[in-house]
């Protein structure tokens, strides 16, 4: 495993605590010499994971459409962008190029990122581990609503291990390396 794709928020207004999380995955990924991808930002939780990858003198990766881009929002220190005509297209590159997925604390961007990789694994068009940062129990109530469909017969109990919730940065590592083809169709 050599690249981890990283799903964050691109808001600057959340909570210190999710800024905390950030900074000391980003900084795990750095010593276990990962490259990052991510959606290319320079603010929020976006800009917090490329800001400390690139002072700990990690590879970072971002990948944005060109319309933001033209707005400004692309990360101005890092210097290996690839840039995509649509959202749909952003999110094929960054599910190519990931050896495994980490989702931290996001929005509606974030959710869809997630879910539509889960169905994607669900479908076995994509078989890379998916590792989620519950950081301050944010992601509870997706835990539970994940947990229901299963209990509610929408999903089967071995849809469980399509994904690993987990709550502190330096547990995110070792979950995507046990996760290594631990679902199959």
């Amino acid at each position: 495993m050599k690249s981890v794709c990283v799903y964050c928020a691109s808001s600057a207004l959340i909570r210190p605590v999710f800024f905390e999380a950030t900074k000391k995955l980003a900084s795990y990924l750095v010593s276990e010499n990962f490259e990052v991808i991510f959606g290319g930002g320079s603010q929020g939780l976006m800009g917090q994971l490329a800001d400390t990858v690139l002072e700990k003198g990690g590879k970072i990766t971002g990948i944005m459409p060109h319309f933001m881009k033209a707005v400004e929002w692309d990360h101005k220190g890092v210097s290996d962008f690839h840039f995509t005509e649509t959202m749909h297209e952003r999110k094929q590159k960054f599910l190519e190029k990931a050896d495994g997925l980490i989702t931290l604390a996001g929005g509606c961007g974030t959710f869809e990122e997630l879910l539509e990789a889960i169905t994607l694994k669900r479908l076995g068009i994509f078989n890379k581990p998916i590792v989620i940062l519950n950081t301050d129990g944010y992601y509870n109530p997706l835990q539970e609503m994940l947990e229901r469909s299963i209990e509610e017969k929408f999903m089967t109990e071995k849809h469980r291990e399509m994904w690993q919730f987990v709550n502190e940065p330096e547990e995110v590592i070792p979950a995507l390396r046990d996760n290594l083809n631990k679902f199959t169709v």
